[in-house]
């Protein structure tokens, strides 16, 4: 961070996952075991990892971004950063690791769904004390990426990270992402949601985070625990909650090229709508305008718009309330 962004602040602090998607798009992308070569319709290194798309989607619109990560000291550690600051994301705080490499993932996409393998490398290295106590009381707002990926290294003390942030002024956001273990929760995951300010998973992440059958009650659950909740629906939209009140936010149907990052570039729009002092629903709004705006091409980014071209779509946003469930 340089002096004069010390003096004038970040409007977004992202901490979470850093790493290259090998990305692999076709219309039948499964692999064939038993030596089989399969033809598919491309093949590309772009940049990946929840935290550094919604970083680089961040900036797009215009937020001044510092990403809080961890990379090996290899090839891909410097592809990204590369890609990173070519993208104006302020990368100072992106540790680098010299004992573990940089964690790579592949995404097999096929239009609407993808299969996603990673492995972590570095991004599981990232704890706390990584994350620089100026840069926090600095920011406008901070965003927790991957919390899966990170439970045993960020987690433990995440929640006491998240309340000196919010305590200096900042608001907070989370978004789990997957769990590839399976566990979905524990006690540091239950603190650190009581002091997020707002809770970003998909449908079936909220289901398994909540431990409910119906969506109605994983609502009701999780903003028990302290956030207000905004559940990504895919092309129905999202289901904004605050305690007892509810809204639907949906655009017009979009065709997708590859949805890989729609759901971080997301993020960064709903983010970014907070930011400008929009209610709940519209800064979704905005949010539903840059993710279904990203996925006009393929990878996390590479269709990240600006400003003015979310706000436009966001216009054409139906925004309703709704009775809960």
């Amino acid at each position: 961070m340089t002096e004069r962004e010390e003096v004038l602040g970040v409007d977004l602090v992202v901490v979470g996952d850093c790493n290259p998607d090998v990305l692999v798009l076709g219309g039948d992308v499964t692999p064939s075991f038993g030596q089989q070569e399969k033809l598919v319709g491309s093949i590309s290194i772009v940049v990946g990892g929840s935290a550094a798309i919604t970083a680089v989607a961040a900036s797009r619109l215009g937020l001044s971004v510092e990403l809080v990560a961890a990379v090996g000291a290899d090839p891909a550690g410097d592809f990204m950063l590369g890609q990173l600051s070519r993208e104006g994301v302020g990368t100072t705080a992106v540790a680098v690791r010299n004992d573990v490499p940089t964690g790579m993932t592949v995404a097999l996409s096929r239009g609407t769904d993808r299969a996603i393998l990673t492995a972590p490398g570095a991004v599981a290295s990232l704890t706390t004390r990584d994350v620089p106590t100026a840069l926090l009381a600095r920011a406008r707002h901070v965003h927790i990426s991957s919390y899966f990926l990170l439970a045993h290294s960020l987690g433990p003390g995440l929640a006491a990270m998240l309340a000196a942030a919010r305590a200096a002024g900042a608001t907070t956001s989370l978004d789990t992402n997957w769990d590839p273990a399976g566990i979905w929760g524990g006690d540091h995951l239950q603190a650190t949601l009581a002091q997020t300010d707002v809770l970003l998973p998909n449908e079936m992440e909220a289901l398994r985070i909540a431990g409910e059958p119906t969506l109605q009650a994983a609502a009701g659950a999780l903003t028990a625990l302290g956030p207000r909740l905004v559940v990504k629906l895919g092309e129905r939209g999202v289901l904004c909650v605050a305690g007892p009140v509810w809204h639907r936010a949906q655009l017009p149907p979009v065709t997708p090229v590859d949805a890989t990052g729609a759901g971080d570039c997301f993020n960064a729009g709903l983010i970014g709508g907070l930011l400008r002092g929009l209610a709940l629903p519209e800064a979704a709004a905005l949010g539903c305008a840059v993710g279904a705006l990203s996925i006009r091409a393929a990878g996390g980014t590479a269709g990240c718009p600006d400003l003015a071209s979310a706000l436009a779509l966001a216009r054409t946003a139906t925004v309703r309330r709704v009775s809960a469930g």
